[in-house]
């Protein structure tokens, strides 16, 4: 499973969080986010490890900012979580990885995916806000039964240590990662490494098989 941590603003903490080797890294680039990485330098990101994905987060953003930012901190993915059309989303993937997000609520008809598939890289599910993510509330998990096409998916929305021993039940062909964002953290923006650490942990432990003597 992928893990991708969100969310992410200071240059000291950026490098603690990178030093736990996390696949992908986060950056709000939404001024009305607490998490806005604002006038963070292009140079806190020079040391991180050329194998974690740098992410940048938009929101309803216009094309010109979206490619000038690619370039000023040389992101290797997007996260398009607003309303990004089909269209619009797919124009950036000669250039970087496509993730869109969607804010899922009871609601929600996943036929409004059909359209997306092609144009962009992975799916991302969050829980449904005014806010556009970071709430650390989760959704009915159950709903991921009803998604069923081919796009891989991350899982984002209130998850903590309290709630990944269940995630890693979730049985789904397509569920490719998860997103750690404000249920680790000491401040917007600023995350708890130690929490992290816990995270990965169980992440990436292995089931216990046990063997059958004969």
């Amino acid at each position: 499973m992928k893990i991708k941590v969100c969310g992410l603003k200071d240059p000291e903490n950026i490098e603690a969080v990178a030093a736990l080797k996390p696949d992908y890294l986060g950056f709000i680039c939404y001024g009305p986010s607490p998490r806005y990485i604002g006038q963070l330098s292009a140079e806190s990101f020079k040391k991180l490890p050329i194998n974690i994905k740098k992410t940048a987060v938009f929101v309803n953003e216009n094309t010109q900012i979206i490619n000038s930012l690619i370039q000023a901190y040389n992101f290797d993915v997007i996260q398009l979580h607003g309303d990004e059309s089909p269209e619009f989303s797919h124009s950036f993937r000669d250039r970087v990885t496509v993730f869109k997000a969607f804010g899922l609520d009871e609601n929600f008809d996943f036929s409004r995916l059909d359209n997306y598939v092609n144009k962009v890289d992975y799916f991302l599910f969050d829980t449904k806000t005014a806010a556009y993510g970071g709430s650390g509330k989760t959704f009915d998990w159950g709903m991921l039964e009803n998604y069923k096409l081919d796009v891989p998916f991350f899982l984002s929305g209130g998850i903590s240590l309290d709630n990944l021993e269940e995630i890693k039940k979730i049985n789904h062909p397509q569920f490719y990662g998860v997103d750690l964002n404000s249920r680790f953290e000491t401040a917007p923006g600023v995350k708890d490494t130690d929490k992290l650490k816990q995270a990965f942990d169980i992440i990436n432990k292995q089931p216990i098989i046990n063997e059958i003597r004969s």
